[in-house]
């Protein structure tokens, strides 16, 4: 069996999503010091739906396609849809992950998380306290 699924293989080498969104509505950084991998999703938001996400990601295949992946999954949604997207699913999308690879769909969840936080932070909208515990972490890993 391939260590990688096509799917990964595929957003790896055609990564979608990728670039830098100019005066951004929401950036959400993460960063893996164990492995090396960083995480930068950017958000455009209209009326609560993401209109547009990009990400810079500086790592191995699978966060390039953990970030391609969870971009795909979010872009159109709106907010509550994106907050409840899960590094499992982003694992499962990509027909899964190697197991010492799984991190990588957790970064991307985690940056999402951030971006969103960010831009309810930048907007001073009210949300769930639990989202900014959520992201206490993603740093410090």
């Amino acid at each position: 069996m391939a260590l990688y699924s096509e799917k990964v293989m595929d957003h790896f080498r055609n990564p979608r999503n990728v670039g830098v969104i100019e005066n951004a509505d929401g950036v959400g950084e993460v960063g893996n010091a164990k492995c090396g991998d960083i995480m930068k999703i950017y958000l455009k938001i209209e009326n609560d739906i993401i209109v547009d996400v990009k990400f810079e990601t500086f790592g191995c295949g699978s966060a390039i396609a953990s970030s391609s992946m969870a971009t795909e999954m979010i872009k159109g949604k709106p907010l509550s849809q994106a907050l409840e997207l899960t590094n499992k699913a982003v694992a499962e999308a990509l027909d899964g992950l190697p197991a010492h690879k799984l991190h990588c769909s957790v970064l991307a969840e985690e940056a999402i998380k951030n971006a969103i936080l960010d831009y309810y932070k930048r907007n001073n909208l009210p949300y769930d306290p639990a989202l900014e515990e959520a992201c206490a972490h993603c740093d410090e890993e």
